[in-house]
């Protein structure tokens, strides 16, 4: 295939996955918006009208970017996983992998659709933010460079997820029981400087307490970890990730039955 053919079955796949969530948009978009109102009302105004500021922030203000990275972090992640999966249930991804499409075009199109479901439900869930506290943006570049770059590393552990699951309850196994608590234990509620040391130290094998600092950094300019170094993680995970779905998708491993 040359390029123009390459580019109408990227295109296509994409269109495929976008079209996908937006006809469900109420079990896609509309539950990240009512889970974060939720979570700005307990922890932002009840919880955080005690705890007072934190960061030289108020406490609304600093847990409104981890948050938003945290939808953004779900919402990439499941829209691969479940739309990769089925097509595996289904048989469809057998037809697509003997396809004239190439591999790269294949996963970039999942990847693609992920990543712009992540950005959508990050714009409702700023939206919704702006309900509750003021946002002054530290860094557009950042900010936008980082939300490209989480949701292209999540959308890609999507797809290994939904590579190696076998049934629709092992899509949700990784985040429940391992997603969630990165997410958690990422920076999201506090600042690291709480820590004890031990601990500090501990938290930073959570690839997420980069993700969430370096999203805040962009938007509030404060960061428990030196941003390069937090930018420089997040790119070896995404590399990582991408090698290895390159390397599923070329052996065929678990694809082809």
């Amino acid at each position: 295939m040359n390029f123009r053919e390459q580019y109408i079955a990227f295109k296509t796949i994409v269109r495929k996955e976008i079209a996908r969530y937006l006809r469900i948009w109420t079990q896609t978009l509309l539950p990240s918006a009512i889970t974060m109102s939720l979570y700005f009302v307990i922890f932002g105004t009840l919880i955080g009208s005690r705890i007072g500021n934190m960061g030289g922030f108020s406490y609304m203000e600093f847990v409104v970017p981890g948050l938003i990275m945290m939808a953004i972090v779900t919402n990439s992640y499941s829209n691969v996983v479940s739309s990769f999966f089925g097509s595996k249930f289904s048989h469809a991804v057998e037809e697509l992998l003997v396809s004239p499409a190439s591999n790269v075009v294949i996963l970039m199109g999942y990847v693609v659709g992920g990543v712009s479901r992540g950005i959508l439900v990050a714009l409702v869930v700023t939206l919704v933010s702006l309900f509750f506290t003021r946002l002054n943006i530290h860094s557009y570049v950042i900010v936008v460079g980082v939300v490209l770059m989480t949701s292209t590393l999540f959308a890609l552990a999507g797809f290994i997820n939904a590579v190696y699951a076998n049934s629709f309850d092992d899509i949700s196994i990784i985040p429940t029981f391992v997603l969630t608590p990165l997410i958690y234990l990422g920076g999201v509620f506090y600042s690291m400087d709480l820590l004890p040391h031990f601990w500090a130290n501990v938290s930073k094998l959570n690839p997420l307490v980069y993700v969430v600092n370096a999203f805040r950094y962009g938007v509030l300019g404060v960061s428990d970890v030196s941003l390069p170094v937090a930018l420089a993680m997040i790119t070896f995970f995404t590399v990582l990730a991408f090698a290895y779905c390159m390397y599923l998708l070329n052996s065929g491993k678990r694809l082809r039955q």
